[in-house]
């Protein structure tokens, strides 16, 4: 079975092929980065814009890269949600469009899962069941999962996501959008000693994350420099922010695993990528202790950003049930999309 995915859910357009024999055919990709980084951040409009311009030459880049035609497809996997609303209804509408045209079933994929899958795809996938970290801009949390759609919430963030931290620091020092990759580059030249930032919910009880406080701690540095920050100002506050939120990440994830006595950690989200992240991580798995010990697993880097591949794998996966459970497809053409929409509402494959 041949799985077309299209992900618009904010400033990624991304189209993927995937065959359930043959694994990922193709997938093509279109980043706005460099079109929102003059207003420094995601503008909602400009995004969905964008889709409209991307999608279909970007369907025609996969569909040639994979030397297949539409008419091969066996179904379309579009995010239905989370995401922007505008930005959503464009993946929709070509889904929608493309399924009537062509009479093929439908699914919408929840983006989250189609990120918590996303490791499914590499070379070395994790089997189930593992804890999974997903880290991105919008979103931090905990998950147990037990196989597709068989998520249980072991924690979440309670103000702002990692990622969102990463960006919001990375513009008190300047730096331009993505703030991320940036601050993380810079911080490799930060002296550790001069910043110790408070790390956020430590010794909590549960498996819960807070990074506003992080945040607010960067700018009340910026503040004390009296004049214009140096560059070795700005890498030694860097080094202060990105030591003290992974701290926390990886701390809540040896707690995690801990608890739940699982031995595979799975990263997934953009923050996935964070080379400091990894290293921390990896070094944690790899305990003195062999009772303490674990496994990572990873997304490519390619898949750790919004992608297609994660939405048309997280459609391979769920249509597998179709001949049990003919209602995960749909011959609905109508639009529906949910920018807000919880992982706990799906149903269990």
């Amino acid at each position: 079975m041949i799985v077309l995915g299209i992900e618009s859910s904010c400033d990624e357009t991304g189209i993927a092929l995937y065959d359930t024999e043959r694994g990922l055919l193709s997938h093509a990709l279109h980043s706005q980065i460099a079109m929102h980084q003059e207003y420094g951040g995601v503008v909602p409009e400009l995004a969905s814009r964008d889709h409209v311009r991307r999608a279909l030459p970007l369907l025609q880049q996969a569909l040639a890269s994979a030397q297949i035609t539409m008419r091969e497809v066996d179904a379309i996997a579009y995010t239905q949600g989370p995401g922007l609303a505008g930005a959503l209804l464009v993946g929709a509408s070509v889904a929608c469009g493309l399924g009537f045209a062509l009479q093929k079933p439908m699914i919408g994929i929840h983006h989250l899962e189609g990120h918590l899958l996303s490791p499914l795809l590499a070379s070395r996938p994790p089997e189930f069941p593992f804890v999974a970290l997903l880290v991105s801009g919008g979103h931090t949390q905990l998950m147990r999962v037990d196989g597709v759609g068989r998520y249980t919430l072991l924690g979440e963030t309670l103000d702002d996501a990692a990622g969102e931290a990463f960006d919001k620091s990375a513009k008190l020092l300047g730096l331009a959008y993505p703030g991320g990759p940036a601050i993380s580059q810079l911080a490799t030249s930060g002296d550790p000693a001069v910043h110790q930032f408070p790390r956020p919910m430590l010794h909590s009880k549960d498996l819960n994350f807070s990074f506003s406080g992080l945040k607010t701690a960067v700018l009340t540095a910026v503040k004390k420099y009296p004049d214009a920050l140096t560059e070795q100002d700005k890498a030694n506050v860097a080094r202060g922010f990105v030591d003290a939120l992974i701290d926390v990440l990886v701390a809540k994830c040896k707690t995690a695993m801990k608890e739940t006595r699982l031995k595979r950690l799975v990263i997934a989200g953009g923050v996935g990528a964070n080379q400091q992240l990894r290293a921390a991580l990896n070094a944690a798995a790899a305990s003195s202790n062999p009772k303490k010990r674990f496994e990572v697993y990873y997304p490519e880097l390619e898949f750790c950003t919004d992608n297609g591949a994660m939405i048309a794998f997280a459609g391979a996966m769920r249509l597998r049930q179709l001949k049990e459970k003919p209602e995960l497809a749909s011959y609905d053409y109508s639009f529906n999309v949910k920018p807000r929409w919880p992982l706990s509402e799906l149903p269990p494959a």
